[in-house]
């Protein structure tokens, strides 16, 4: 996981966001899914910090809270992942249409799914009465 200090170019807000990596960061930059929790524009841009890096050696006794309970968010996030992936199906970037298709034409699934879809398709689903939920993601076990 990574945490980015982030600046609104609009409206000059600035807040932390985090992320499974820097690639991740990147991917969703690129598809336009990072937006400003104030204004709601997608002129949003990684802000300077500083880095905070954590030694084995010397960690206050704040950091260790903080590096436990980072610990323990991300072992809850894999086993919801362990959960979903036995026991819904992938359906990948289709996510959006095999929703409507459940949804519209009450086909029967024996499984619930999940996959990827916008920002936009998720509002849309929305609009339309699909009842979805967004889980955070860790793709990468070095992270």
């Amino acid at each position: 996981m990574i945490k980015y200090n982030l600046l609104c170019k609009k409206c000059e807000l600035t807040f932390d966001s985090w992320f499974a990596s820097s690639k991740e960061y990147d991917k969703l930059k690129n598809k336009n899914l990072i937006n400003c929790h104030g204004c709601g524009s997608l002129k949003v841009e990684k802000n300077l910090m500083a880095p905070k890096l954590i030694s084995k050696n010397f960690i206050h006794k704040n950091e260790k809270k903080d590096l436990l309970k980072y610990q323990k968010i991300k072992k809850t996030i894999k086993e919801y992942q362990k959960f979903i992936k036995n026991n819904f199906d992938y359906v990948g970037e289709n996510f959006a249409y095999e929703a409507r298709s459940i949804h519209y034409n009450n086909k029967k699934k024996n499984k619930g799914i999940y996959g990827t879809a916008t920002k936009r398709d998720l509002k849309e689903l929305k609009e339309e009465g699909i009842d979805t939920h967004i889980v955070p993601w860790f793709e990468n076990e070095n992270n």
